[in-house]
């Protein structure tokens, strides 16, 4: 069995006194969570303070970017050494965010992905697709593409050292959830989709649901074959939500 995985992403979000009350509470609720793997992706100047925090905890810490140099003259750009460094064992490559907002290409994250794992950490490798897309009944199309930016680059090895999240991007911040049943068949037809290259590969990654998972759909969405555990955008900032939707990764893992 795969086991959960649930992961916050707190995007451009907290000051040091609200990061300081929300993982203080997030370590305090999660010392009954056995079954779920917990991983929290603060903004880069609160990496050092987070990695303090959570010393000595479970819960993991990831990032939420990466460049695509190592070091020099790159103004502004925090390298995968840097992170590593930090203690970082999660980066998030491809966030809908980075894509549309930042111009980053399938092949500028598949440069990303291979940095990731080169230094030692995960990478959590984000697809899916827009409304029109959506409408125009293309999500298949887009997301095998965006997978092939990957595959057709590194390989599909890489994949041992990834996970995958599905964002319905309609789904981001619109308060609109997928019904489970959608959000498996996207999850399905990913996996399916990694099997069509290696079986064992396809049966062991996990695939996360990253669409507006709250602490209501997450028991629901959880218990789907093919959803693996959820990246967490806005929940992940209240530290009762999370912790909610981190239980229902146990509560689920203990039924199987």
């Amino acid at each position: 069995m795969r086991q959960p995985l649930i992961a916050g992403n707190w995007k451009m979000n907290g000051n040091r006194s609200s990061v300081e009350t929300l993982l203080s509470n997030v370590i305090n609720g999660a010392s009954t969570i056995s079954k779920t793997e917990v991983v929290v992706c603060p903004s880069f100047p609160f990496l050092d303070l987070s990695e303090r925090l959570l010393s000595g905890t479970s819960i993991k810490l990831g990032a939420q970017n990466i460049s695509t140099k190592e070091s020099g003259a790159y103004t502004g750009e925090v390298s995968a050494s840097m992170l590593a460094d930090f203690g970082c064992q999660y980066v998030i490559c491809g966030h809908s965010e980075r894509r549309e907002y930042y111009g980053e290409t399938d092949a500028i994250i598949a440069e990303k992905v291979s940095i990731c794992v080169q230094k030692g950490m995960r990478a959590i490798l984000c697809v899916g697709e827009t409304l029109n897309q959506r409408e125009q009944e293309q999500t298949e199309s887009v997301i095998s593409t965006q997978l092939d930016g990957v595959i057709t680059q590194i390989g599909i090895d890489i994949f041992n050292n990834i996970e995958i999240a599905y964002e319905p991007v309609w789904a981001i911040g619109t308060g609109k959830t997928a019904t489970p049943e959608q959000a498996q068949s996207v999850h399905a037809f990913i996996r399916q989709k990694i099997a069509s290259h290696s079986l064992v590969i396809a049966e062991k990654i996990r695939i996360l649901y990253g669409g507006s998972m709250k602490a209501e759909n997450a028991c629901d969405l959880l218990s789907q074959s093919d959803i693996d555990g959820g990246l967490i955008g806005g929940a992940s900032l209240v530290a009762n939500d999370f912790l909610a939707i981190c239980r229902a990764g146990d509560t689920v893992a203990s039924q199987n």
